[in-house]
């Protein structure tokens, strides 16, 4: 997941994200522990957008801008 998807989400769905993104990794972690997973680097990119939409909400509650103008 791009971060610019991220940033474009609103408060409410960004927390519905990390629901949805825990729950996946709970899954994983589920498959993982019996065997069933085919690809062990999806847990860690679970994790990096796990952390990439709480570091975007922590930033809309700090009102911290970052759109780049570029």
């Amino acid at each position: 997941m791009k971060i610019q998807d991220i940033r474009d989400l609103s408060t409410q769905e960004l927390e519905d994200k990390i629901k949805d993104l825990k729950e996946e990794l709970f899954n994983l972690r589920f498959q993982n522990a019996t065997n069933q997973l085919d690809n062990p680097m999806r847990i860690v990119s679970v994790k990096k957008d796990i952390a990439r939409v709480k570091t975007v909400l922590k930033e809309k509650e700090l009102g911290i801008n970052t759109s780049l103008n570029a």
